[in-house]
């Protein structure tokens, strides 16, 4: 799961210089929303009822359309292996906010980790500011729109976990993805129609079967596998290892040498994601 969402990053960030960022994520996420339909139909159980389907898609429109249109924007602008640090941030992210929602109890130790992965990511957008617009193939405005998708993501996280206790994991993610794609097609449909895809290469089209089959419908099954078999503690600690694949493939494929400050920064959140994962054993 790690390794196919780690190279992830790289694999958009080459096919976002062949097909339009908006065409290219509108179509991966129209291809994953048909493909989990189809599975939620077979393997799903019953279909939740009205009222879930309409909640769901409202926040995969938030959680897998806004956050994508960001995402994506965000990749294509920035180094990809940065892109992946500043994700990384995520679970203190929803730790936070999974607080402020009551869902989540966090303890000392936990604080201390949110902390560090917000410092983190600052670390990483001040060297971004510091050393000059679209050096070395990144930019700041590359990282706050990743920063803001990050933000969308972990806001749809933590507001489907009501829904995800009484509806299938596949139904919850199909219905998900569905609700991001009418988004995307409604952001990037012109982007789509611009393109001739019948002259698009190979590769291009390998990196949006990737991105599409590979990270939002093997990857998905592989992550409820894990929760199932490890433990949603144990399978989150294993998705830690994500950043740290995203920069080592951004480096083999793509010639990303990390940077200092991504260095500094990555230690920096993957401390904190690790304290934050810790189990709470004291109220806040």
């Amino acid at each position: 799961m790690s390794l196919v969402w780690g190279v992830n990053y790289s694999v958009i960030k080459y096919g976002t210089t062949v097909v339009p960022p908006l065409a290219y994520n509108g179509v991966r996420i129209t291809l994953a929303a048909v493909t989990l339909a189809a599975i939620a139909l077979l393997l799903g159980g019953p279909p939740p009822r009205s009222r879930d389907v309409v909640a769901i898609l409202a926040l995969g429109a938030l959680g897998n359309g806004v956050y994508q249109v960001l995402f994506i924007e965000g990749v294509a602008r920035t180094r990809a292996g940065e892109a992946a640090l500043v994700v990384g941030a995520s679970p203190a992210l929803m730790a936070l906010i999974g607080r402020f929602r009551r869902v989540e109890r966090v303890n000392r130790r936990g604080w201390v980790g949110i902390s560090l992965s917000i410092f983190g990511v600052a670390l990483i957008v001040l060297g971004r500011a510091t050393s000059g617009a679209n050096t070395q193939g990144g930019s700041l405005a590359g990282d706050l729109l990743v920063l803001c998708g990050t933000v969308c993501w972990a806001v749809y996280t933590i507001f489907l976990i009501p829904y995800t206790k009484r509806v299938s994991g596949w139904w919850a993610t199909a219905l998900s993805v569905i609700g991001g794609s009418a988004v995307l097609l409604a952001v990037g449909g012109s982007a789509i129609a611009s393109v001739t895809w019948s002259e698009i290469p190979r590769p291009a089209w390998a990196a949006i079967l990737y991105s599409g089959l590979g990270a939002l419908v093997f990857a998905y099954f592989l992550w409820y596998y894990g929760i199932r078999v490890l433990g949603p503690t144990r399978t989150a600690i294993y998705g830690n290892l994500q950043p740290l694949i995203a920069l080592l493939a951004a480096w083999i494929a793509l010639h990303e040498v990390p940077t200092a400050w991504q260095i500094v920064g990555a230690a920096t959140i993957i401390s904190g994601v690790l304290l934050t994962r810790v189990p709470a054993t004291e109220a806040s």
